[in-house]
């Protein structure tokens, strides 16, 4: 069933134009299911009916998979037969009358101002890890870019004299302005430290790993749990806490949602609103623990 997998991949590049990270997802969905196929003695995609399906997500539970997990794999499966019968090569999704319990969506961690100090003042500046390490964070927290974003760019996204950051994406360009201490990190990291862990043909990277290849998201993810561990936070931190946290403290002290939504590249406002909630709530809470007569009832 490999040419299939290979196939799949080929339309979700060429025609889907699906995100880097969308492909490896979706193709390793598939290729779990394909897999679980064989593994059920069926010997092609076609041979699945809508019980398969059923029986697939009750092994992806089994195996402890979360909701999120669960549908994601359902979406990509469901893909993966959209492009089966485009192609001539079945006439029926199985994946398409599943049903999946609904996702109650998780209200994203937000870092308070001392928890974001404590984080940024975790690296050691002084080595050139500590040093990339901090101007990374500094980066994210300044701009609220994706950590896919973040370990994308390259030495020429960043201009230290205007202070801004040029985030592009297959489909968009966002200019974002970066605040002082984040460009003088930056600075330093670029003239001290980036030249002593980059390979010589280690490209235009500007973050990279210490065996001088660019940085991937697992791997900055390692780093901000590993800081997060070293500053005592307890909060469930993920790789997108400082883009939330980002985000939410923008809205909290009065900048407009639509300049939110441009540094944050989101297509549609909608996206950007959940923080307008977040805010409401929080401000909800600060209210009911504070004032003296909300706590009478």
């Amino acid at each position: 069933m490999k040419d299939f997998c290979e196939d799949f991949s080929d339309y979700l590049i060429h025609t889907k134009s699906v995100s880097a990270n969308t492909l490896d997802s979706y193709v390793r969905d598939v290729k779990h299911f394909l897999d679980y196929l064989s593994a059920e003695d069926l010997q092609s995609p076609t041979e699945a009916n809508q019980n398969t399906m059923e029986n697939y997500v009750k092994n992806l539970s089994r195996l402890k998979k979360s909701n999120s997990t669960i549908t994601r794999n359902v979406a990509s499966i469901r893909c993966f037969y959209q492009y089966l019968i485009i192609s001539g090569k079945a006439q029926t999704n199985p994946a398409k009358a599943v049903k999946l319990e609904k996702i109650q969506k998780k209200v994203p961690q937000i870092l308070s101002g001392k928890e974001i100090e404590l984080l940024l003042a975790q690296p050691n500046i002084k080595e050139p890890k500590g040093c990339r390490d901090k101007a990374m964070l500094e980066l994210l927290y300044a701009t609220g870019i994706r950590v896919s974003e973040l370990v994308e760019l390259n030495v020429e996204d960043i201009n230290l004299h205007t202070g801004m950051l040029r985030c592009r994406t297959e489909k968009s360009e966002r200019m974002i302005p970066v605040y002082q201490t984040a460009i003088s990190m930056i600075s330093d990291y670029i003239l001290r430290a980036r030249s002593l862990i980059i390979v010589p043909d280690g490209g235009h990277a500007l973050f990279t790993n210490l065996n001088g290849r660019r940085l991937t998201r697992q791997g900055f993810w390692k780093i901000v749990k590993g800081y997060a561990e070293q500053a005592g936070i307890v909060k469930e931190i993920t790789p997108h806490t400082l883009r939330h946290s980002f985000a939410l403290h923008l809205l909290e002290n009065g900048a407009d949602l639509k300049d939110i939504q441009h540094m944050l590249g989101h297509a549609d406002i909608s996206s950007t609103q959940v923080y307008v909630h977040m805010l409401n709530d929080h401000f909800k809470e600060v209210y009911n623990n504070c004032h003296p007569r909300a706590k009478l009832g």
